[in-house]
């Protein structure tokens, strides 16, 4: 890949990036409808393409990041994809530019769908430990004051019992 031009590799990158963030998207806009639908099967289904995805990026990073590098020992800016681009001579900047930009962009609608999984998640969670709490104790507060078992139901003024 060394002696491919930058615009090539810098394409074919993006190119792979671009793809396998729309299959991310797709995948976690599904697993919020399953979450919501709580399908633990279909969840578990969505674990290989999960994966395969996570791979997928984490190989474009990894690429990412050797071209970083060679830019770096070539004199060419290095701190990033936008900077390289932007550095490159041709007709083609503009057009990898436009694609590093609608990267970024898709980047920040999979960290927010991502955000959206896993405060369902979340909230799943805590619903599931107070149906705990309410099975374990029975259904009866805890006092918040005092040395009593339960706290009472009623009030004094309106339960005369108390």
């Amino acid at each position: 890949m060394t002696d491919m031009p930058w615009e090539t590799e810098l394409t074919e990158l993006l190119g792979e990036l671009s793809s396998a963030q729309d299959e991310l998207l797709v995948v976690l806009n599904r697993k919020l409808e399953l979450l919501a639908a709580t399908d633990a099967a279909g969840l578990e289904q969505l674990l290989p393409t999960e994966q395969a995805l996570s791979d997928r990026l984490q190989a474009c990073y990894q690429r990412r990041l050797v071209m970083l590098e060679r830019a770096k020992l070539q004199g060419l800016p290095s701190d990033s994809l936008r900077s390289l681009t932007g550095a490159l001579p041709g007709d083609r900047r503009k057009s990898l530019q436009a694609q590093v930009d609608q990267a970024a962009g898709k980047s920040r609608l999979l960290q927010h769908q991502s955000l959206t999984n896993w405060v369902v998640v979340q909230r799943t969670l805590l619903h599931l430990a107070q149906l705990l709490e309410i099975i374990a104790t029975g259904g009866r507060l805890r006092p918040t004051y005092g040395d009593g078992e339960t706290a009472g139901s009623g009030g004094a003024l309106l339960d005369s019992a108390a």
